[in-house]
């Protein structure tokens, strides 16, 4: 059975006849939706459209699929309406006060406002991949890069975000008086990342990579504080940097400047449990799209820096 997603990207294209205006009714990419379509076509082992500079056509094999899909697509339709729309959809957030999936969930809640989509705070995406695989969430936002493979092969993601990267500092730090701290201002630091909280490794792999030949050392693990008054309070006594992206919330006698001379980027994808089908997904992927496009979001600076195989990754997808 060809994945669902495939056979709603071939239905468009076959309605459409126009890969453009198909892949904004999708509200995905137009080289995602073609990719989709020759997956599709080498899946089934036919040619499924005809395609010129001037228009695209169905084939023989096109024409005897449509109804096949509209058929499977409306039984799919069918059985959400039956069961999909019983309970809420579980969107993982991380932390509360980051903006990127806060922003998104509000919006999906305003193109779908009779779906139930609750917010949850599993603190990091490898700490919510595992309840993803479980079935006990549904959707999280987060670093997919980041993710052991084996993990990522059960999930599916949507880039969102390249978001700019931050350094919390105690307000009476010596570069706190600057409006963006340059990487290399903080040569001989020690930096926290969550070294040892065993739901964020790709947020402490991430600083790893960005602070390799720069003199800056990622802090060793400290007791896990749980909550944020108790996190605030682990900071301020240990008076340690903390890495952070530009829309962190604020904290207690700190400062939150942004990091430039490179502007280090922290990629951010929606995640979700593959061959999930819920009516809010869908919604949530409209608003990402939306919010992506209209926010420039993965306009990436000429002075931006991002692992390799974070810029593939989120490449593949865009």
């Amino acid at each position: 059975m060809p994945d669902l997603r495939l056979l709603r990207a071939f239905l468009a294209v076959a309605e459409e006849l126009h890969f453009t205006r198909a892949a904004a009714r999708l509200y995905v990419a137009q080289q995602a939706l073609s990719r989709d379509v020759r997956r599709l076509e080498r899946e089934l082992g036919a040619e499924l459209f005809v395609r010129t500079t001037r228009q695209v056509t169905l084939t023989a094999d096109g024409e005897r699929l449509v109804p096949h899909a509209r058929r499977v697509l409306a039984a799919q339709e069918a059985l959400v309406a039956a069961f999909g729309q019983a309970r809420p959809l579980l969107v993982d957030l991380n932390s509360p006060g980051l903006g990127t999936g806060r922003r998104v969930l509000g919006r999906a809640r305003e193109l779908a406002p009779d779906h139930e989509l609750m917010a949850r705070y599993e603190s990091g995406l490898t700490g919510a991949a595992a309840e993803l695989l479980a079935g006990r969430l549904d959707v999280s936002f987060g670093r997919f890069a980041g993710l052991d493979p084996s993990l990522r092969a059960g999930l599916e993601h949507q880039p969102v975000r390249y978001e700019p990267m931050a350094v919390i500092l105690p307000e009476d730090h010596p570069l706190a008086s600057l409006e963006a701290v340059p990487l290399r201002a903080l040569a001989g630091s020690v930096v926290y990342a969550g070294a040892g909280n065993p739901r964020t490794p790709e947020w402490t792999d991430l600083a790893h990579q960005l602070f390799e030949g720069r003199d800056i050392e990622v802090a060793a693990p400290a007791p896990l504080a749980v909550g944020d008054e108790e996190f605030e309070r682990v900071m301020a006594k240990t008076r340690t940097p903390v890495l952070a992206v530009v829309d962190f919330p604020a904290m207690p006698a700190s400062v939150l400047r942004p990091l430039i001379d490179p502007v280090p980027l922290s990629p951010v994808s929606l995640v979700w449990r593959r061959g999930l089908v819920h009516p809010g997904l869908d919604a949530l992927r409209r608003a990402a799209a939306e919010l992506t496009a209209g926010e420039g979001w993965l306009r990436k600076p000429s002075e931006g820096w991002v692992p390799a195989i974070d810029a593939t990754l989120m490449n593949v997808h865009i």
